[in-house]
């Protein structure tokens, strides 16, 4: 049986270039270190969210995207007053949006707060081996015992094996960075 490692991510950011600049004016973000997917990083810039109550530095993942997006736990909700959908990274429809300041300036943006859906990384390379495309679910289990159904598996050149999941994620699951777990 083939593994993949846990990856764990707190509530985090990704910015288009034009709120870049509105945030930071200019219209790069600067590395403060890599994170396992290829090409990305967490920056060394941070926002707050604001809604209802402020989520404090929030850390902008880079490289920059098409669309704003930004990724909370589902406790975050209560802090800013979002309902926030379960989706796939990218998929923003129906979303709430939320203001972002950053140190040169706000920006609203009216759709873009989603929880992240679980879900694995895998290579092309690594999918084929697992027998597995794009798009496909999987069963996930840690130490032979299920631990989630139905995950959405996230397979391209620019992925890298990874069992993604937030912060009260891996505490209900008993799972940290880097642990180990099987697809079936």
């Amino acid at each position: 049986m083939k593994s993949v490692p846990v990856g764990v991510s707190n509530h985090h950011i990704h910015l288009s270039k034009m709120d870049m600049v509105r945030l930071f004016g200019k219209e790069n973000l600067e590395v403060f270190k890599e994170i396992r997917q290829p090409g990305q990083f967490a920056a060394k810039e941070t926002v707050n969210l604001v809604g209802q109550g402020i989520i404090w530095n929030v850390r902008v993942v880079g490289p920059l995207r098409k669309e704003t997006q930004v990724e909370i736990m589902r406790g975050d909700q209560k802090i800013l007053g979002v309902k926030a959908p379960i989706l796939v990274s990218g998929n923003l429809e129906s979303s709430p949006g939320i203001i972002i300041q950053g140190p040169n300036g706000s920006v609203k943006i009216d759709t873009g707060v989603i929880i992240a859906k679980i879900h694995v990384h895998l290579s092309t390379d690594e999918a084929r081996e697992f027998g597995l495309e794009n798009g496909d679910k999987v069963d996930v289990y840690h130490n032979n015992k299920l631990i989630v159904r139905d995950v959405v598996v996230r397979s391209g050149d620019m992925h890298k094996s990874d069992f993604h999941i937030d912060k009260e994620e891996a505490k209900l699951f008993k799972l940290k960075n880097n642990d180990l777990i099987e697809l079936r």
